[in-house]
């Protein structure tokens, strides 16, 4: 595995510079990755710059599309299996958010869309993007579902950094990532894979042999 170690700021100038070159109406970027790798963190620092270069940006979190507990929940709380396979509704994103963001689309996206505290709609309002605006979606699992983003950045953690920085009350979920990583290969399909072990000194891995 060859790495270029960055500084936080670097990796979001990085960032920001694809997202900046994706041609098309509009830009649909994924922030891949477990909690504890941050990537609601680096979504949020990449709306400003991104508004700097006069590109309107709205921010989703997957933890916002989660499905109904009667779905997500049907074998319990702390179920691997049902976290990997039913716990966050995709389609609801594609079709409130990345479907309106295709080069026929509306522009007009949903940020959420399920209140997980209250289990039920939010019963926001639809954000309409201008043309070049960018949609950032932060969350787990993202790849492998079929979702229709322009670019995909994973944010990863060797497998001992990802025990020592998820909270012990979500242990429960590893298994997940571990299943994520060997059946998905999240590494080799996204378009950027930051190694985010130290947050303060992320690495940008330029190649995985």
């Amino acid at each position: 595995m060859r790495v270029r170690p960055v500084s936080p700021e670097a990796l979001v100038s990085e960032v920001v510079e694809r997202i900046d070159a994706l041609q098309g109406r509009w830009a649909r970027v994924g922030i891949d990755g477990a909690p504890a790798a941050g990537t609601g963190d680096l979504a949020d620092r990449l709306v400003d710059p991104l508004r700097e270069r006069g590109r309107e940006a709205v921010r989703v979190s997957m933890s916002d599309y989660l499905r109904a507990a009667s779905v997500r929940l049907e074998y319990g709380h702390r179920d691997p299996d049902s976290y990997y396979l039913s716990w966050f509704d995709t389609q609801g994103l594609s079709r409130e958010v990345l479907g309106p963001l295709a080069e026929s689309g509306t522009g007009r996206v949903l940020p959420a869309l399920w209140d997980p505290e209250a289990d039920r709609s939010p019963r926001l309002h639809r954000v309409e993007l201008p043309e070049r605006g960018v949609a950032i979606v932060d969350g787990p699992l993202l790849q492998g579902a079929g979702l229709d983003f322009d670019l995909v950045v994973h944010l990863w953690l060797p497998d001992a950094a990802l025990h020592r920085k998820t909270p012990d009350e979500q242990h429960w979920a590893l298994p997940a990532f571990k299943r994520y990583e060997e059946e998905v290969n999240p590494l080799a399909l996204a378009d950027l894979v930051v190694r985010t072990d130290h947050q303060d000194r992320p690495a940008i891995i330029e190649s995985l042999t």
